[in-house]
């Protein structure tokens, strides 16, 4: 259908041609140029983060938080089985274990209880997912970590804005990470950002993210030279990649009213018609801002959520489900263990189906997407 209304469309901002053109004219396209430095202000004012780097991508900013950790072959980290690979791959990388644990079915994320049943002498640290943007349930989780001495690492790719009791997400644990990929609010097609509180911890960072050398302190005028300083690898973005970031960021408010526009319409229209056929819409506590990242059902059976997906496709609407826990997964059965069956995990993923949500979604292609949802029974 020429019609067709797609999942996901990146957001355009006015500035990335002029910004891209900026950089292109001038004789720095390599990282650590204005935009670097503009982008990552932009990002550091928006979370109130006391530091924060780009990167090339979240998964790499996850990468990059293993190695401030320190993680390796003896240590466990505790994940949630209902995540993205990342959040695994980046512990696995280092040789730990991952440790699926399954979460709370009202919101998708970690379940404290638990990650505390999980919890081992081995363990050294905890990754939350804040799915949809919308926040774990920190207050436990932040008891836990404080009582076993582990690391809390934010994987907020879904989560720029959103707030847990008026805190920043990726700023409450350890290590916080965003995502700019375009399926994301805000994008520059690929990347990300590490957010830290810790001044030694950045330190260390800012060498590492730099192939191990001290290459920003020389650039600074901090040393005369920089040499390799520590272990590392390459995740610093191109000028390229942050010039369109600030200009994505730039819009910042703008976005977020659009896409909240559309999360809204949504909870609105569906309400009754998710009453009459069992279905469970996406909710948020009230000590939470969400980020509209995601509007997703819970449809009562898996043929039910099959069902529906078929139906809208029929109409040209696009609505998928979200991810295959890493539980169950050939990687997740090789490099991770299991301690409890993930059965609320598996339940989660077999019932979702995601709507539309971008900013530029018409009043009359949602209205198109509110019909055709409401046309289905159960």
């Amino acid at each position: 259908m020429n019609d067709r209304i797609i999942f996901s469309r990146p957001f355009r901002a006015a500035a990335e041609r002029a910004n891209l053109s900026a950089v292109l004219d001038s004789d720095h396209s390599h990282g650590d140029g204005q935009f670097t430095r503009s982008a990552t202000a932009k990002i550091k004012a928006i979370t109130g983060a006391e530091h924060a780097l780009l990167t090339t991508s979240c998964t790499h900013a996850l990468e990059l938080g293993a190695l401030l950790l320190e993680l390796g072959p003896d240590d466990e980290v505790i994940v949630p089985s209902f995540a993205f690979t990342s959040a695994a791959t980046a512990m696995a990388l280092r040789g730990s274990t991952c440790v699926f644990v399954d979460i709370d079915d009202a919101t998708g994320n970690i379940d404290p209880a638990a990650a505390a049943e999980a919890i081992t002498e081995r363990t050294k640290a905890i990754v939350v997912m804040h799915y949809g943007g919308v926040a774990a349930d920190m207050e436990p989780l932040l008891a836990l970590a404080a009582q076993h001495g582990v690391a809390i690492v934010e994987d907020n790719a879904h989560g720029l804005g959103g707030t847990w009791r008026g805190r920043q997400l990726g700023t409450i644990g350890t290590v916080g990470t965003q995502s700019f990929h375009d399926t994301k609010n805000v994008h520059c097609g690929e990347g990300g950002a590490l957010l830290l509180s810790d001044e030694i911890l950045m330190g260390r960072a800012e060498i590492m993210r730099e192939k191990g050398t001290d290459r920003a302190r020389f650039l600074r005028g901090q040393v005369d030279k920089y040499s390799w300083q520590d272990i590392g690898s390459s995740y610093l973005p191109s000028e390229l990649n942050a010039a369109v970031l600030d200009a994505q960021l730039a819009e910042f408010d703008t976005i977020q009213a659009a896409r909240h526009r559309v999360w809204d319409t949504y909870a609105a229209a569906l309400p009754d018609w998710a009453a009459a056929n069992d279905v469970r819409p996406m909710t948020v506590p009230a000590d939470r801002g969400h980020t509209a990242h995601l509007f997703y059902l819970r449809m009562p059976t898996e043929d039910s959520r099959d069902g529906i997906i078929a139906h809208l496709a029929e109409r040209g609407i696009v609505a998928p489900f979200h991810y295959i826990p890493l539980d169950s997964s050939p990687a997740g059965l090789k490099y991770g263990r299991t301690p409890v069956p993930c059965t609320r995990s598996a339940e989660f993923s077999a019932t979702i189906v995601r709507l539309p949500l971008w900013p530029m979604l018409s009043e009359a292609q949602l209205g198109r997407v509110i019909d055709a949802v409401t046309e289905y029974r159960v």
